[in-house]
């Protein structure tokens, strides 16, 4: 058995930037279904700030971070798709990504091709990952076909441009919205269709003005709680409301009964876990986002980096909605 020590940033109680701390721990050897990677590059998402802040309930102390790319240092009895010395990127369960070094489930670890560097594998695996199955697999019940409209919220964020690109490869004409003219045109130098200014436009009026009235098939909206009741009044009869985040605070209870009068609409509340579900499931969604960024259909925008030290300011920034594209921090 042989271990190493490793830098990783934990909290020990739940609260803001200032409970991010770097503790040093020791690594092991890979059990079975197991690997060791060592982090070249590490990605940060909101899911992080929800875990930091107590939103999502974890035992403490927790190790931080769900998206890395580096290199296998070991594997697991058991593990047939990476061995010591491949490239891998993943977004994974359980947390624990902010750290030079670690062990953890091979599952959701896919090997990176030669093509794409660290940092994009690193900065495009989560929030890929979940533009891939919001486009593929969450789809309003009539299909989405070449011409539909869709309404995506926060379309400068990391999934935000992402979705913008991979939309268009479809074929769909994308609303973005955003918090300045700055991410507006961001949004639509990647392939939105339109963009509003959410804090200068009431942005359900202009989603009826661009759709003629008609509304969209589907919301797509990390926001939560300052969009939600309005994106309802955004879609077309049987459309299909997607929440996957709350960037301004969790959804408020609400009547189901609501729902009919607007148009018999759908509601979903989505997280990437549900459809990583499988090495095999993983590995085609994967697939999918790695063709889409070889091809250059999507560029990856990583628009920060940070140290691993200056994680604290990291999430600042983006709690402060301060960033665009991708942020990585590096170990």
């Amino acid at each position: 058995m042989s271990t190493q020590e490793t830098r990783v940033v934990r909290i020990h109680a739940p609260g803001g930037p200032e409970q991010l701390v770097i503790d040093s721990l020791s690594v092991g050897d890979p059990g079975p279904g197991q690997v060791r990677i060592r982090h070249h590059a590490i990605g940060l998402n909101f899911i992080d700030v929800y875990q930091r802040s107590g939103l999502y309930p974890f035992p403490m102390p927790l190790s931080l971070g769900m998206e890395g790319a580096g290199v296998i240092e070991a594997v697991g009895e058991g593990v047939t798709h990476l061995k010591a010395g491949d490239r891998a990127a993943y977004a994974a369960n359980p947390p624990g990504s902010y750290c030079d070094v670690r062990v953890m489930p091979a599952m959701n670890v896919c090997q990176l091709p030669e093509a794409i560097d660290f940092e994009t594998g690193a900065a495009m695996m989560l929030k890929g990952l979940t533009a891939q199955y919001l486009l593929k697999h969450c789809r309003p019940v009539d299909g989405l076909e070449p011409g539909d409209f869709v309404l995506f919220h926060a379309a400068a964020g990391g999934v935000g441009l992402i979705a913008c690109q991979w939309a268009k490869a479809l074929g769909l004409q994308l609303i973005g919205t955003a918090g300045s003219d700055e991410k507006c045109k961001l949004a639509l130098e990647n392939g939105a269709s339109h963009a509003i200014n959410y804090r200068t436009e009431d942005f359900a009026a202009r989603v009826k003005e661009i759709t003629n009235g008609q509304g969209v098939k589907v919301v797509y909206d990390s926001v939560g709680k300052d969009t939600f009741d309005k994106s309802l009044d955004c879609l077309r009869p049987f459309g299909l409301m997607a929440s996957f985040g709350n960037a301004s605070g969790p959804v408020a209870p609400f009547a189901p009964g609501i729902l009919g009068p607007k148009g018999s609409l759908y509601v979903t509340r989505q997280t990437l876990f549900s459809h990583i579900t499988s090495r095999e499931r993983t590995q085609a969604m994967a697939d999918d986002l790695f063709a889409m960024v070889e091809g250059n259909q999507v560029k990856i925008h990583i628009d920060q980096r940070f140290p691993l030290t200056e994680v604290r300011k990291a999430h600042e920034s983006l709690e402060a909605r301060a960033t665009t594209g991708c942020t990585i921090l590096l170990p």
